[in-house]
């Protein structure tokens, strides 16, 4: 029921339907009826019948893509999907069945790889889910049935410790002393990465605020905590240690952002012909190192895994004929 009220030279109209409370301010009581009857009959019909998937995405987007680390990533991918496929984005969410979603799939495969299609399908189906769970907004789930193309193998390549020091030197960096250049900043941030298997973003976090000399520890924010609500604490070597004496009285240690960091990193890369060499194999090849020296418990609370599978099959790295030389 809506009510229409005088407010001082204006009129305010409210309205309150299943739960949910509306109120505007109109300079005339007509114009303040017109909105009242419109939000009541907006209200009073099925969220599936009001919201697009236009909708839908452009919610997911601001309230829980915005959250993540990867939250720029993220968002890029949703707008070129609402802006590559305007009748995708337009189709009211009751409409949309399997038939949109293989659809769109296959019109991706034909564009990109099968890895991008399942990473933006992860993200599309995330959302939906999230829609019909949660917000109440669907009542069925058109992703069921659907084939979605498998991720790319897990990646085998490692860096080897001839390759770090032709990358430090080549940096222009003497490990154990305060980097004076972005290059520097560089080969100092792939050095504490492969020796605390933190990720990039994790490594720039740091400062003196979140590093415990004495306990050694660090504390930072990580890519899941828009979930745990809680920082990852990151055990802290000898070696890392000696890395950040000279900069440990730094309110921030690196001036670098992850995109610079990775745009320099790879300029070196390609500067010593380093072919198919990430910096984010850096943790990879700390955790294939450090599962040689601590049970995979304990190397699960190092790299901050809940899924000790993603951890065995896609950062130990090690080779059969290494594991096999072991045994030996």
């Amino acid at each position: 029921m809506a009510s229409i009220r005088q407010h001082g030279e204006k009129w305010r109209a409210q309205v309150y339907v299943r739960g949910v409370r509306e109120s505007a301010v109109f300079r005339t009581q007509r114009e303040a009826k017109a909105w009242a009857a419109a939000r009541e009959l907006a209200l009073k019909t099925p969220a599936d019948l009001r919201y697009t998937v236009d909708d839908l995405l452009t919610r997911y987007k601001s309230e829980v893509s915005a959250r993540k680390e990867g939250a720029r990533m993220e968002t890029l991918r949703i707008d070129a999907t609402l802006r590559d496929h305007p009748q995708f984005a337009a189709r009211r969410l009751a409409d949309v069945c399997s038939a949109d979603i293989i659809a769109w799939r296959d019109r991706r495969l034909q564009s990109v790889s099968p890895a991008t299609v399942h990473r933006e399908s992860h993200i599309l189906r995330a959302a939906f889910n999230l829609a019909r769970l949660e917000w109440g907004w669907l009542k069925h789930n058109p992703w069921e049935g659907v084939r979605i193309p498998a991720a790319s193998p897990p990646r085998t390549r490692l860096f080897h410790w001839r390759e770090i020091r032709r990358i430090v030197r080549n940096c222009g960096y003497a490990p154990g002393t305060a980097p004076q250049t972005k290059t520097q900043e560089v080969a100092l941030a792939l050095l504490l990465a492969l020796r605390t298997g933190m990720r990039a973003q994790e490594v720039l976090s740091l400062g003196r605020d979140n590093i415990d000399v004495t306990r050694r520890i660090a504390r930072v924010e990580h890519k899941m905590q828009y979930q745990t609500g809680a920082p990852r604490l990151v055990p802290l070597s000898g070696r890392a240690m000696r890395l950040l004496a000279p900069v440990l009285q730094r309110e921030q240690i690196f001036t670098l952002s992850a995109h610079s960091l990775d745009a320099l990193f790879r300029k070196v890369r390609d500067r010593l012909m380093l072919h198919d060499l990430h910096f984010h194999d850096s943790r990879a090849t700390a955790l294939t190192h450090l599962a040689r020296r601590v049970p995979v418990e304990v190397l699960a609370k190092i790299s901050g895994h809940k899924n000790i599978a993603m951890l065995v099959n896609v950062y130990y790295r090690e080779r059969p004929e290494e594991i096999a030389a072991r045994l030996r």
